[in-house]
């Protein structure tokens, strides 16, 4: 499973320099009030606690103070190839700064050791716009690139990849939904149906008996989604409820549609929309999403114990 967003922030005035630098080719330190030059420069000054201002250039020449071999590099670290991540003080610095040092043996890396910038080719004002560091006591090349506006929004995808084992009941569960069913189990204990199955949080028991419920229910409670983000996959405003399945005693999240948001109400009956058979496999997006079911709506009083 994967999951993959785009982390976007909003720099301020001293990162906003730091990453406006790097993008022109020059490294950046900010001068606190103790005269030390801290890299990447800090946005107050840790003793009076005043905003740093004082920013000053640094070298992109450095010493190693201390790494660690990366063997096996994985996804979205700077190179595909075994590297060591260090701790690099450069000139002019009082202070170190993490980033990767692209060299061919573990024998090679030790502390004390002569580093400089490698710059990226194409830069955008963003830390990887050094591509990483190599061995080396004198600046090495880089491209020159017209000065442009500040940067001031810096963008960063990050992505999760994962692989999920499912418990024994997680696994009939699924197996159901590939069959177009949907399936709890009830606790032994205090006898509420799960959906999907899960250990009683009251009673802290495994599930047992297996129960088919409903593709059909009440919301009990919702949300109406108003702020667009990257990657959505509807237009808001539209609604993620908390559905009640008729025989389950806990809901599930999902998406009503079919209406209006601002008609959506608690105690609306719902019923699944499953996504053509062809599309099914074992994953509980087989429902595309509920509508109403022009039922009249569930009394308070059916639902309570469940928001």
């Amino acid at each position: 499973m994967s999951i993959a967003f785009d982390y976007t922030r909003s720099l301020g005035p001293v990162l906003s320099r730091f990453m406006t630098g790097l993008r022109d080719g020059r490294v950046l330190g900010g001068r606190t009030a103790d005269g030390r030059v801290h890299v990447p420069p800090l946005e107050f000054d840790p003793l009076t606690h005043e905003p740093v201002t004082d920013l000053v250039d640094v070298s992109p020449v450095g010493t190693v103070i201390s790494w660690t071999w990366v063997d096996q590099p994985l996804e979205g670290q700077p190179l595909s190839r075994p590297f060591a991540w260090a701790l690099i003080r450069l000139d002019g610095a009082d202070t170190a700064l993490l980033h990767a040092v692209d060299i061919q043996d573990q024998d090679q890396i030790r502390t004390g050791l002569r580093v400089r910038a490698k710059w990226s080719p194409s830069r955008i004002g963003h830390i990887n716009d050094i591509a990483c560091f190599e061995p080396g006591s004198t600046p090495g090349d880089i491209s020159d690139m017209s000065p442009g506006e500040p940067v001031k929004i810096m963008t960063t995808p990050i992505r999760l990849h994962y692989r999920h084992t499912t418990s024994d009941e997680e696994d009939r569960y699924l197996r159901a939904l590939a069959d177009g069913r949907l399936i709890g189990q009830r606790c032994p204990a205090c006898r509420k149906v799960y959906v999907p199955p899960r250990v009683c949080p009251a009673d802290g028991v495994a599930p047992g008996e297996v129960v088919d419920v409903a593709d059909r229910g009440t919301v009990t409670t919702f949300c109406v989604v108003n702020v667009p983000f990257a990657g959505q996959r509807l237009d808001p405003p539209y609604v993620v409820a908390q559905v009640l399945l008729d025989g389950a005693d806990i809901p599930i999240p999902h998406l009503v549609l079919g209406l209006d948001a601002g008609d959506v109400r608690m105690g609306m009956r719902v019923a699944a929309v499953w996504r053509d058979r062809s599309e099914w496999a074992a994953t509980p997006v087989n429902i595309a999403h509920f509508e109403p079911t022009g039922e009249p709506d569930a009394a308070y009083e059916s639902y309570a114990e469940h928001l």
